[in-house]
Formats: structure tokens, C-alpha cells, sequence
């Protein structure tokens, strides 16, 4: 089974390119039909995101291939969700 999410827990540099330019990098990868980018803290040199990347094929490797050549590192890996849909979480849970 093909991963369907990933959400991914992100540190980015201030400088360089945008959430903006980011996402549409990561949409470009084949398999990608959407990419929300949350920035969830800032310092003065970085700035935290959450990554929610969605499509029918997810290559994780090539995710990670794309924010490494931004400068970014991933944190963790905090949602991955696979197979012929998408559950869900419940709220409360």
C-alpha cells in the first residue's frame, strides 16, 4: 500500500526560500495532489512548521530529498496514513 499522508514536524532556516516556494516545490513531486505548510514557531533564525503532504502515491524520500535541498530537517514524523482511504482521527481520542 502506497502512503496517502504524511505530516511532518519541520525546521526551516528564515532565510532562503519561502513556505510559499516550499509548497510548491512539494507539490511538484509526482504522487502529490496537496501540501498545507503551518508554521507553528519562529526565532530569530528558524522557523518550526507542520507539513501536511496528501496524494495517492506519497514518496516520502522524495519529501525529504526536497526540504534537505531547502535546508530544512525533519523533526519527526508525526502522522502517517496508508491505504485505500483516509481514516480520520477522532476527536477526544
Amino acid at each position: 500500500m502506497s502512503i496517502r499522508r504524511i505530516v511532518l514536524d519541520v525546521l526551516k532556516p528564515i532565510k532562503g526560500s519561502t513556505i510559499v516556494d516550499l509548497a510548491e516545490k512539494l507539490n511538484e513531486i509526482e504522487g502529490i495532489d496537496g501540501v498545507n505548510i503551518s508554521v507553528t514557531d519562529m526565532d530569530v533564525e528558524t522557523m518550526g512548521l507542520m507539513v501536511v503532504v496528501e496524494g495517492p502515491n506519497v514518496n516520502f524520500e522524495d519529501i525529504r530529498k526536497v526540504l534537505e535541498e531547502e535546508g530544512c530537517a525533519i523533526h519527526s514524523i508525526d502522522e502517517v496514513a496508508s491505504g485505500n482511504r483516509i481514516i480520520e482521527g477522532r476527536k477526544g481520542k
